[in-house]
């Protein structure tokens, strides 16, 4: 605790060290901050918002800052000079003193934290109490009878604290269950104000606070980074409109393209349920029956199967979304990250090596490389293919299987992402952090991508299931703007709420509905019916992706599917549907695994 001196008739007053030296430099703005969120200051320092919280009759924090928002001195741009109070001096005494706020500092540097849900803290008691705030003053034994005698069900902290421990573990993600976290923003770079009506893309130099999780796919919480595995790359954008999931991986397609095989797909790369360990021949087994799947091969067992760290790793949305301009216009659109810094692999023997000595290898260089201040930053890039035009390809531009090639529809730039802050509390805001694809803002909208349609309800499904229906009250998953609706009550709800009226519409409720943003026009006719796409072609793209590769790197492909086809119990029949798959992708490159296997091609 740290005490900050008026120079007057008040008594000093406490303020928690999390709130005096909070990011901004500044206590007094802090305090005004964290209990104002929304309050904004005209002035480009500090001295306007001193002044006015210094005429405060007290500074009993709440009290105080109510008192202070009540008054409206008239606004000026330095130090109020009629007020006795005006040049009194702010003495901070603690073992940590910060530096005083630059001149060009940004006006944001005075908001609060958006990560922080103040005044809650577990630290904000110099001693020990109960989860109720009553003191414990031994927290180092139980209570018996005597020294040796039986423990009283009487000790409640005791009972608190075990049944506290007992319930620490949350239900683990089913998918996507090892990740880490930071935080930073988004900033436009570049204008597309004619594809979307998207406030958080609306000009070059708007920034937009972010938390991003990467992860792996498949495996438990607390396996090796450097398994060969899908990574997620997932962005929530806290936008002035909402939030912003844009919930994606490191490779532009995936393995499926229907949402009803997504439950089957991963219980086949999951390990077997049986004897819990991974092998190949269930998942060579599943796949035999999707030869859609040979493009994600190409990236999995490719080199790119294990990058080297989550800074070096690209990413993308993977599912087509819609972008609509202010006019109503809408266009397809894929978003692609770029990292910066490159993009660098480990192969077999390095990921052995690099595993074997930290499991956690990329999660300790991303933390450790946002603490020294080497910040990884990625560019951000879209692609664009209007609706009214994508009978002029040979795919489907809505198959997620599929890419868009760059020579045809070419990546425009739009902003960068930087994270500059790591996270505060791994369970808050990496267990706790929850992203669902349904999540957007006007501007943003689907499309009839099949798997991104049944991942709309699938993800906000699992994390009710996983956090609680309220998940979204959560501080690290919750909105930073305005927000009001009537969805209220049920488990683990802690928001504050006092209306009278929860119901909707209401003469006694001045709440209105939203202005009307533009939604995508087109009028959809058909039969009812359970079909595959007519643009299969499954081939192509993945003999196009081997043949670009150097020697070496194919040779190193084809070691890798060598050894996951010499797996025992992968039969001849799986063995040869799989050639015949390649062959049809490359012929050179069926005729290379054939030989290896002495099997013979069927084509």
């Amino acid at each position: 605790m740290s005490q900050l001196v008026v120079y007057d008739s008040h008594a000093n007053i406490g303020i928690p060290d999390d709130i005096l030296f909070d990011g901004s430099y500044n206590p007094i703005a802090s305090i005004v901050c964290s209990t104002y969120p929304t309050f904004s200051c005209d002035v480009d320092d500090a001295s306007y918002l001193q002044d006015r919280a210094i005429l405060a009759l007290t500074l009993d924090v709440v009290e105080s800052v109510d008192e202070y928002m009540k008054f409206e001195p008239e606004r000026v741009s330095g130090p109020i000079n009629n007020c006795p109070l005006s040049n009194a001096k702010l003495i901070a005494t603690s073992s940590l003193i910060r530096p005083p706020p630059r001149r060009n500092q940004r006006k944001s540097s005075l908001t609060m934290d958006p990560y922080k849900n103040r005044p809650s803290s577990a630290f904000n008691s110099p001693f020990w109490t109960t989860n109720s705030g009553a003191p414990v003053w031994n927290n180092n034994s139980s209570l018996t009878v005597g020294t040796r005698g039986p423990i009283l069900l009487e000790d409640y902290h005791l009972v608190e604290k075990l049944a506290n421990f007992d319930r620490e573990r949350i239900p683990e993600r089913v998918v996507h269950a090892r990740g880490a976290s930071a935080k930073g923003f988004f900033e436009v770079t570049h204008d597309i104000s004619q594809l979307t009506c998207a406030d958080f893309l609306r000009a070059p130099g708007v920034q937009t606070p972010v938390i991003v999780r990467f992860s792996t796919v498949i495996h438990e919480r607390g396996s090796p980074e450097t398994l060969r595995d899908p990574r997620g790359f997932a962005v929530k954008f806290y936008t002035r409109e909402g939030n912003f999931d844009l919930v994606g991986n490191n490779f532009p397609v995936f393995f499926v393209r229907d949402g009803m095989k997504f439950p089957d797909m991963v219980h086949a790369l999951k390990p077997n349920p049986k004897s819990h360990i991974q092998e190949n021949w269930r998942i060579l087994d599943f796949f035999s029956h999707h030869p859609e799947s040979l493009h994600m091969f190409t990236f999995l067992f490719d080199d790119l199967g294990v990058p080297q760290d989550y800074r070096h790793m690209e990413g993308s949305g993977v599912n087509t979304y819609t972008l609509i301009n202010k006019a109503g216009k809408a266009q397809y659109v894929k978003f692609h990250w770029k990292p910066t810094c490159g993009v660098k692999c480990l192969l077999e023997e390095e990921s052995i090596r690099v595993g074997g000595a930290n499991h956690s290898h990329a999660t300790q260089d991303l933390y450790d490389a946002i603490a020294a201040g080497n910040y990884p930053e990625w560019k951000l890039f879209i692609q664009i293919i209007d609706p009214d035009h994508e009978d002029r390809f040979d795919f489907d531009p809505l198959d997620v299987t599929k890419t868009w090639p760059e020579d045809i529809v070419p990546l425009q730039p739009v902003g960068r992402l930087v994270l500059n802050k790591n996270i505060d509390n791994f369970f808050a805001e990496n267990e706790q952090l929850a992203f669902c694809p349904a999540i957007i803002v006007p501007g943003v909208y689907y499309s009839d991508d099949k798997l991104l349609q049944t991942r709309i309800f699938s993800y906000a499904d699992t994390q009710r299931h996983r956090l609680g229906p309220n998940y979204l009250q959560l501080p690290v998953n919750a909105p930073k703007c305005a927000h009001h609706n009537n969805h209220h009550e049920g488990f683990m709800n802690f928001m504050h709420r006092d209306e009278e009226v929860n119901y909707f519409p209401s003469r006694f409720d001045p709440c209105r509905h939203a202005e009307r943003h533009p939604i995508p026009p087109p009028v959809l006719s058909g039969k009812r019916d359970k079909c595959i796409i007519e643009k299969e072609n499954n081939f192509k793209q993945p003999g196009e992706r081997y043949r670009s590769w150097a020697p070496d790197r194919q040779e190193r492909f084809i070691c890798r599917w060598i050894d996951a086809l010499s797996d025992p119990r992968v039969t001849h029949e799986i063995r040869s549907i799989w050639i015949s798959y390649w062959s049809q992708a490359d012929k050179s490159l069926g005729q290379k695994l054939a030989s290896r296997l002495n099997v013979k091609p069927t084509m």
